[in-house]
């Protein structure tokens, strides 16, 4: 009884690590990348990994969640000033970056300064 108990817990577990055995190389990724990488733990990439991290100045280098951000952190972004600070915060909350254009709180030349700069969080 015990052994196919045994069984049974390889069998599923060979199952669960199947996916994981299965994931190919990111595109654009060549075979010698792959010799200097370590090998596949199981555990999720990075953010920063999953796409590339916009060319921002270190007092900006992670997403500024324009839900929740203070009125000094989105000053610092580009073409955003004091007054386009005020009236994100005022515009709060958004579902999507993009509503800062859809609400005509800011222009679409400071949307496209900023795009990759921000994100718009939900409260779960």
């Amino acid at each position: 009884m015990r052994i196919s108990h045994l069984g049974a817990l390889v069998a599923l577990g060979s199952l669960l690590a199947a996916p994981v055995l299965a994931q190919t190389a990111a595109p654009g990724a060549g075979t010698s990348s792959l010799a200097a990488k370590p090998p596949m733990t199981g555990t999720a990439p990075a953010p920063s990994a999953a796409r590339p991290a916009p060319s921002a100045t270190s007092s900006t280098s992670a997403l500024i969640d324009i839900n929740t951000a203070p009125k000094d952190q989105l000053d610092k972004l580009p073409q955003i000033g004091e007054a386009r600070a005020d009236a994100i915060i005022k515009g709060r909350p958004y579902r999507a970056k993009n509503e800062l254009v859809d609400k005509k709180i800011i222009p679409q030349n400071a949307y496209d300064a900023i795009k990759d700069w921000i994100i718009a969080h939900q409260k779960s």
